[in-house]
């Protein structure tokens, strides 16, 4: 009967204080991994193939796990108690903190954890400040990455909530980051400096929400597909961009995720130009859009079965037909570009699988399909159908309380994130949306993952990425001496000659030590090489000697073998 009558005073708490839909960004990984470990356990259902998740979603869960406090370990118990503290604001509460510069009924400064707190029967605010510093350091120098800044976030009355955050970031030495770079450090669109490269990040948005969903305009970066080391849906790493989002939740079983984003595309309009000193031209770029939804099934508890679809277009003003978050956007298209003498939109397909029926683990499965045809499968026909699968496990407190294992294997066939039009690419700043690798690569992952106490990670992971000949999406034309077309490049063997490959065995250690006060340290074994061709260069084939395949996809700082270590603080993110 007690349970009975917490459940009900939880639900009293969801209904007055949730509904309002504020991201936590994704680099937060702490409390996602999290998440994903109660899931597993069976204490919440979860649909992790959509991120960012809520913080007023995040409360909830922490929430409804807090009500299973005989099903939790000790270490699991004090870091939800850890994070509900970070989420006082979404349960109409001021954080516990210490050092206080002021306080009163409303409101409170701290200096641990630093932030500004304010509450009152309408408006619930915080700001917190954004500061940190790592080094990256192996035989061939060292990086410095500085980065400071503000985050605001704010809630008006149940239903309404604006948010917003910049962040300057210097960095001092190589850049990692770079749109042709085969890892997973963000992309930024940098600004070069004397002393090496600058960039400044700003997101933030406002949406109305309800308990059955929400719409916003937001600048944030964004992941669809399940995944441990990189989605191939949407990664995330690219810059953030602005969007309209739609989130609903009308029944248990469904959930519809749409968005329509203006994405940046790098490529000079020659018909668009500002005039300068009457006569200077300056030009604009080209407009590029994307609209994307993914629509979620959940046929029994823990099963969840997703499926949905893109279009990347670049007309000069927004098609109305795309803002429609539940149509098939292949077949719009073609119904608006019929007859043209043009190729058509870039349309995608894709589909996400997870499973956490089986207590402590997560299975899944996500498919990126840019384009297929069945006779494309038969063993007389060479030609592959561009896609990207991956297939994961994620294992959790096996054989002991707070030991994980995940496994992971990725594979992305030629031209799968390619378009023959520059400006219709799956990317956005020049960076692919899609898995790091891009196309025509696989990638083998495995991590060992243990948290001994409240705010400590420990992982041991390996990573085996490979990548085979680099083509260009040629229509048909000449390339290499030799003529041909698209059909040639996919008859290509998928993956071919291998002319780059990565292997990496690390160790990272993150210790958050106060809400949003990170320490870290990583150590990076690498192995990274590229190989010369030996076969003949093929139609379409980007052909490169070992060096330049080298220079291509991999910073000189990281190239060859080298023992990386990494230190660094943050508050905030």
């Amino acid at each position: 009967m007690k349970k009975l009558f917490l459940l009900f005073l939880i639900s009293l708490l969801v209904s007055n204080f949730f509904a309002q839909d504020i991201p936590q960004h994704i680099s937060y990984t702490r409390i996602y991994d999290f998440l994903d470990e109660l899931a597993a356990d069976g204490l919440i259902e979860l649909n992790s193939a959509i991120k960012p998740y809520s913080r007023s979603f995040i409360t909830h869960k922490l929430i409804e796990c807090q009500q299973q406090n005989d099903k939790l370990s000790k270490r699991q118990q004090e870091e939800i108690t850890f994070f509900l503290n970070d989420y006082a604001p979404e349960t109409d509460k001021l954080p516990e903190t210490r050092w206080n510069i002021w306080q009163n009924e409303h409101s409170k400064a701290a200096l641990i954890q630093p932030a500004f707190h304010y509450r009152d029967s309408l408006f619930r605010a915080r700001i917190t400040p954004i500061l940190g510093m790592q080094v990256v350091y192996n035989s061939k120098g060292n990086i410095l990455q500085r980065w400071y800044g503000a985050e605001f976030q704010a809630m008006i009355g149940k239903h309404l909530s604006v948010f917003g955050s910049l962040r300057d970031l210097s960095n001092v030495g190589d850049s990692l980051s770079y749109q042709t770079y085969l890892n997973l450090a963000p992309g930024y669109q940098y600004k070069e400096a004397s002393y090496g490269f600058d960039y400044s990040d700003s997101r933030g948005g406002i949406k109305y929400a309800n308990d059955w969903g929400s719409i916003g305009l937001v600048k944030d970066n964004i992941v669809w597909g399940d995944n441990s080391h990189g989605a191939n849906i949407l990664s995330g790493r690219a810059p953030s961009f602005p969007m309209i989002t739609l989130r609903l939740k009308p029944a248990k079983w469904f959930e519809l995720n749409y968005f329509h984003a203006w994405l940046v595309s790098n490529v000079v309009d020659s018909t668009y130009y500002y005039v300068e000193d009457g006569t200077d031209k300056e030009y604009r770029p080209a407009n590029k859009y994307m609209a994307a939804n993914m629509f979620t099934f959940t046929p029994i508890q823990n099963l969840n079965l997703s499926v949905g679809n893109s279009i990347i277009y670049a007309e000069r003003t927004i098609q109305v037909a795309y803002l429609i978050p539940i149509a098939f956007y292949k077949s719009l298209d073609h119904t608006l570009t019929k007859g043209l003498r043009t190729e058509n939109q870039n349309s995608q397909l894709f589909m996400n699988f997870s499973s956490r029926n089986l207590k402590h683990t997560h299975f899944f499965t996500s498919v990126f399909i840019d384009e297929f045809s069945f006779s494309r499968l038969s063993p007389d026909n060479d030609e592959a159908n561009p896609i990207s699968y991956k297939l994961g496990a994620q294992v959790y407190d096996f054989p002991v309380s707070g030991l994980s294992f995940f496994a992971e294997f990725t594979r992305t066939n030629i031209l799968n994130y390619k378009h023959s039009m520059p400006v219709l690419t799956y990317q956005s700043n020049g960076y692919n949306l899609g898995h790091y690798l891009g196309d025509n690569a696989q990638e083998i992952y495995f991590a060992l993952q243990y948290k001994p106490l409240r705010g400590a990670n420990l992982k041991l992971s390996y990573t085996n990425a490979r990548h085979g000949n680099e083509y260009e999406y040629l229509r048909s034309g000449t390339s290499n001496g030799l003529t041909g077309s698209v059909r040639d490049i996919i008859s290509q063997p998928s993956l071919g000659e291998i002319i780059w490959s990565d292997n990496t065995l690390g160790f990272e250690g993150i210790y958050e030590i106060i809400n949003n006060a990170y320490a870290v340290f990583k150590c990076e074994y690498s192995d990274i090489q590229a190989f010369e061709p030996t076969k003949a260069a093929a139609f379409g084939e980007k052909r490169m000697t070992a060096q330049e395949t080298l220079d291509y996809y991999t910073p000189d700082f990281l190239q060859g073998r080298n023992l990386t270590f990494t230190a660094g603080f943050s508050f905030g993110f």
